[in-house]
């Protein structure tokens, strides 16, 4: 899961009306996508700044409606992403973000699989990411039957704990407030994102 920003991004491109979604590993293959594809949207980040040649970054709050309306997305992020594509072993991938944690708690209840792994991309797949944690603390508590009545402050408390640099001056241009509030709001989107697989790579499928 990756609460900032990648996955609560995919949720709000599929809400925006997004024909397709495709996580890409390297910045490489998502700009060959757009030589052979001049129509789809390149959107992704490296260290949270647009990837230069990109139409956007990773941003829910800057991408442009419009133009994700019925388009083919090819997106890549420095942790996100990197989990799809690295993830080998998984019998199946579903994204985690707080914008659809009660959608994904209820999908995997139903379809209870006999393992689950939350997974916390953090900082470039390296580092700790504090969102990251409490997400899929959100998410457990949920599955278990734990009281939830803590996780409004707990996730509020990351405004000064895991996203103080979305309210940093100088790093607007990057990392804007908005996004912040925009990744916060926790079960706003009643859908999944699961990752698939086809001739074409992987593909993320809203259902």
């Amino acid at each position: 899961m990756t609460v900032f920003r990648a996955f609560s991004l995919e949720c709000y491109l599929f809400d925006m009306g997004a024909a397709e979604i495709r996580p890409i590993g390297s910045v490489e293959d998502a700009l060959a996508w757009g030589e052979k594809d001049p129509g789809c949207v390149l959107i992704g980040e490296r260290g949270g700044a647009k990837v230069e040649g990109f139409e956007f970054g990773n941003s829910p709050s800057t991408v442009d409606p419009d133009r994700i309306k019925g388009s083919r997305i090819i997106h890549t992020t420095s942790a996100g992403t990197q989990g799809v594509v690295n993830a080998v072993h998984a019998d199946e991938i579903i994204t985690g973000s707080l914008v659809n944690a009660a959608t994904i708690a209820e999908y995997i209840k139903q379809v209870n699989p006999a393992k689950v792994s939350l997974v916390c991309m953090g900082q470039a797949g390296v580092a700790p990411a504090r969102e990251d944690e409490v997400c899929a603390e959100y998410i457990k508590a949920m599955l278990v039957g734990e009281d939830l009545s803590a996780f409004d402050e707990i996730i509020k408390s990351l405004q000064c704990d895991g996203g103080d640099h979305f309210f940093t001056t100088d790093r607007q241009h990057i990392y804007p407030e908005k996004d912040f509030w925009m990744c916060i709001e926790k079960d706003k989107f009643d859908f999944v994102i699961r990752i698939e697989k086809d001739g074409m790579g992987f593909v993320s499928r809203r259902l």
